[in-house]
C-alpha cells in the first residue's frame, strides 16, 4: 500500500504528507518501518529536505534499456 502510493505520486514532501494520504488504519510507526525497508532496498530515497522520491526502475522500457546496455 505504501509502495504503491509512493510509486503512483513519485514524490512526497514529507513522511507526514505520505502518512496522511494513506488509509487511517496505518500506524505511523508501521509507516516508518516500511520506509526504512524501502530505502534499504533502494526503492526510495530521502532528499536533504525530507522529500521522499521513488527511485526504483520498474517500467518495461527502462528494464529493456538496462538489459540492452553495454556494461562499463
Amino acid at each position: 500500500m505504501v509502495e504503491e502510493a509512493i510509486k503512483s505520486d513519485k514524490v512526497f514532501t514529507s513522511k507526514n504528507q505520505l502518512w496522511r494520504s494513506l488509509p487511517k488504519s496505518m500506524q505511523y510507526n508501521t509507516l516508518l518501518t516500511i520506509l526504512d525497508y524501502l530505502e534499504k532496498s533502494n526503492k526510495i530515497m530521502f532528499e536533504r529536505d525530507g522529500t521522499i522520491v521513488w527511485t526504483f526502475v520498474d517500467s518495461p522500457e527502462a528494464i529493456k534499456s538496462l538489459e540492452e546496455s553495454i556494461p562499463l
